[in-house]
Parts: C-alpha cells; sequence; structure tokens
C-alpha cells in the first residue's frame, strides 16, 4: 500500500507518539537532545483536548522522559514498551534478568575500550550500543549483540534502529504497549494513531493498522504504515491542527 498525507486530525482520537525523529530531531547522541518550549506546550494542550488520551511510545527511559517534560505528568511508554504509566500513574515493568545485563555490560567493557566511537546507554531495563559516532562498525555491533543476547540464555532478543543495537526482553515492543493503552480508560474506544521514524515503530505500526487507525511514517523509507509525513516539523504543524479544530468548536 502506497503510503499518502494524513487526513485533518482530531482530538476525538487516542495518540501514541514516538518522541526521537518524530517529535523531536535526533541528535549524535541521546543526551544532546532537548524539548523546545512549543513542543512541550504542544505536548501539554494535545494532552488536555484529547482527554488524556495520548501517551508517548520511547526507547528512551520513562524517568528520561519525565526529566525532559518537566511537570506534565502524563502516560509514558519507555524502553520500548518494557516500563509503562498508564493514566492513573500505575507503572508496569517488563525486566530483563539482572545477571545477563550484567554479563553483557562485563563482555562489552572491553570493545568500548578499543572503540571510542561507540556509546553503551544503560536505560536500566535494556542496553543499547550506539554507533552513530562509528557507521562503519554497524555490521559488527549488530553481530556482537545478537551473540551476546543468544549466549546469555535469558529470553532476550536485539531490537535495531537508527545507528544502534539494543538488548531487550524478547516479545515486548510498542505494539504491546499501544495494545495495553487501548484496553484502560481513556484511550477505549478511541480511534488510535500512532506515529513514528524508525524500525522499532513498524509494531505500533501493525497493531493500530489491525484497528483500522491511523499509522503515520515520518521520513523517508520501507515501512508498513498507511500515512506518511516529510519530518519533525511537518509532524508538529499535523497535531496543531487537532487543537485548532478544537478552538473552532469552543
Amino acid at each position: 500500500m502506497r503510503a499518502r498525507f494524513p487526513s485533518a486530525p482530531s482530538v476525538d482520537w487516542a495518540y501514541f507518539l514516538d518522541v526521537d525523529g518524530t517529535l523531536i530531531d535526533i541528535a549524535e547522541t541521546p543526551d544532546a537532545v532537548s524539548i523546545d518550549t512549543a513542543l512541550l506546550e504542544l505536548i501539554a494542550r494535545l494532552y488536555r483536548d484529547s482527554g488524556g488520551a495520548m501517551a508517548l511510545i520511547s526507547g528512551r527511559a520513562i524517568s528520561d522522559l519525565d526529566k525532559r517534560l518537566g511537570m506534565l505528568h502524563m502516560p509514558l511508554a519507555g524502553q520500548h514498551g518494557l516500563e509503562r504509566r498508564d493514566a492513573a500513574g500505575r507503572l508496569w515493568i517488563h525486566a530483563a534478568p539482572p545477571a545477563a545485563k550484567y554479563a553483557i555490560k562485563e563482555a562489552l567493557a572491553p570493545v568500548l575500550a578499543q572503540h571510542p566511537g561507540l556509546l553503551l546507554e544503560d536505560k536500566g531495563l535494556t542496553l543499547a550500543l550506539h554507533y552513530r559516532l562509528a557507521p562503519h562498525l554497524a555490521s559488527y555491533v549488530h553481530r556482537l549483540m545478537d551473540k551476546l543476547a543468544e549466549d546469555a540464555n535469558a529470553g532476550l532478543e536485539v531490537q535495531g534502529g537508527k545507528r544502534v543495537a539494543e538488548v531487550k526482553p524478547a516479545g515486548i515492543d510498542k505494539g504491546t504497549a499501544v495494545a495495553e493503552y487501548l484496553s484502560e480508560w481513556p484511550f477505549i474506544g478511541r480511534r488510535p494513531v500512532f506515529i513514528g521514524d524508525d524500525f522499532n515503530d513498524e509494531h505500533g505500526f501493525a497493531e493500530v493498522n489491525k484497528l483500522d487507525g491511523i499509522s503515520i511514517k515520518v521520513g523517508k523509507g520501507p515501512s508498513c504504515a498507511r500515512y506518511r509525513l516529510p519530518d519533525v516539523t511537518a509532524v508538529r504543524r499535523w497535531l496543531g491542527v487537532a487543537l485548532k479544530e478544537r478552538e473552532c468548536a469552543i
């Protein structure tokens, strides 16, 4: 199916939004990004006007998202769905075995010393090896992380992203996070929208497609998403249309 530009959004829908590459541009390192005031206001208004039926579904940890969102306490799914805060503020966790995680970190220590361009991010529930500063090591990184996950024999899998390979518990992803939200208030019964930009968001697109929702891929590349927006600026502009619709209705 050829992706096309999505129709005008509505505050009556349920929104599930990726963060990096979708709401903010990707930086060279995870800590280098910042959420600007205009985006914070957009998120806060859409959350309020949709009656709370909005969640950020990110590869970042919930603690990291909270730090960047400031006082806005909203539903968040972090680490690709391994941790999820629902609308009531309850936290749901899918954790990797600590011993397996520790063993992988130990095995990566000499690799990081040998290749300074690699960056290991410990998110608490996952380990992400970034090679954005050393793209020539892509194949090596993925082979290495696949082997370490297999050797751990702890139900782990490697999830790829934009110049990152991440070891995580198998069977949990952004799609399962969306499904869990849609079984709860205030998301239940609403038409779901999922917006994302990379491979890890395909699980969310697939889940939303099953429900005749609106799946939107940001940028180029193959995708099962039914719609497409070119960049972060276009995403923000599209979401803003829903707020304008709300203002006109009042």
